[in-house]
């Protein structure tokens, strides 16, 4: 359970951190954050799993790269799902996918 809860509130931590970074990103504050950190998590559990498996064969002709395309279309989806939390459009969603990925690993490898 305490691990679910640092994963949690690292995770809303990284998110905030990227929204700061990112001009096109809008967090209204840190219950915002956690309510992304859940709803992303959530989505990222149950509805990406699907797209990726029913866009395989697109994504195997991309090489993967239409990977980067999913994870805009869903937090997109997040932002129209979380009040508070605002992503200006689908470059902003792709960037900030991006910047999040990396945000987590640097915070994932602290001590």
């Amino acid at each position: 359970m305490v691990h679910i809860l640092l994963h949690w509130l690292i995770s809303a931590v990284a998110i905030i951190i990227t929204a700061y970074l990112l001009p096109g990103i809008r967090l209204s504050g840190f219950g915002a954050a956690l309510a992304t950190a859940v709803v992303l998590g959530f989505i990222n559990a149950f509805i990406r799993p699907l797209i990726l498996l029913l866009t395989l064969p697109f994504n195997i002709l991309t090489l993967g790269l239409f990977t980067l395309v999913i994870n805009a279309l869903l937090i997109l989806l997040t932002s129209a799902l979380v009040p508070g939390f605002q992503v200006a459009g689908f470059g902003w969603a792709l960037l900030f996918s991006v910047v999040l990925w990396l945000v987590n690993l640097v915070l994932r490898l602290l001590p």
